[in-house]
């Protein structure tokens, strides 16, 4: 019994010099020693690049274009009378958009019950409008033949309920109604709407 007693305890003690070594070397490879403390990262190689200055265009005729756009008041005042056209006509279900002349939008309205199609319909007969500085009831008639056509430009609609906004002749935006029966009705919301802003 004695005998077993001392193998018990030798075997015990053998265990616990094992656990102590294993706890020192996991001690030491955490980096809490020292040595391991003072390791610096090396220094990096790369060096940013340099930062290329940027062009200072002096404004005259012959480096710059001056560009006129309808404001953001005027803007809202178009779209919200052309709805308000649309929803006095029982229109209430259609959208009306007002782009720049490079499709940018500047205002959108979209009617109570108007169906998703009728954002892009807008937006894509304002700018057909006013990259070709016509209505686009006009613009569908010189569409004809089986062949390519203007129609096939990307992001223009040649359907009516597109309406041009000019300054001093020169196209510079273009208001769209989509949604309404007739294409013809969607006109008249972008007439209403283009003439609240017009020249006097």
């Amino acid at each position: 019994m004695k005998k077993s007693h001392k193998i018990f305890a030798a075997a015990a003690a053998g265990a616990l010099a094992i656990t102590a070594g294993a706890t020192a070397v996991t001690n030491a490879g955490s980096g809490s020693s020292p040595a391991a403390a003072s390791v610096q990262p090396a220094a990096a190689s790369v060096q940013p690049a340099a930062a290329v200055p940027a062009a200072d265009v002096q404004p005259g005729a012959d480096n710059v274009v001056a560009q006129n756009r309808i404001s953001v008041g005027a803007s809202a005042k178009a779209v919200g009378a052309a709805l308000a056209k649309c929803q006095a006509d029982k229109l209430p279900f259609v959208t009306v958009a007002l782009v720049d002349r490079f499709g940018t939008v500047q205002a959108l309205l979209r009617g109570d019950n108007a169906a998703e199609h009728t954002i892009e319909s807008a937006k894509r007969k304002a700018y057909t409008a006013a990259a070709f500085g016509s209505p686009t009831s006009e613009l569908a008639k010189r569409i004809s033949g089986n062949g390519p056509s203007i129609a096939d430009l990307p992001g223009t609609l040649f359907l009516p309920g597109g309406v041009p906004l000019k300054v001093n002749g020169v196209s510079v935006a273009g208001i769209g109604v989509g949604g309404a029966p007739d294409g013809k009705l969607d006109e008249a919301c972008a007439e209403a709407g283009a003439a609240v802003i017009a020249a006097k």
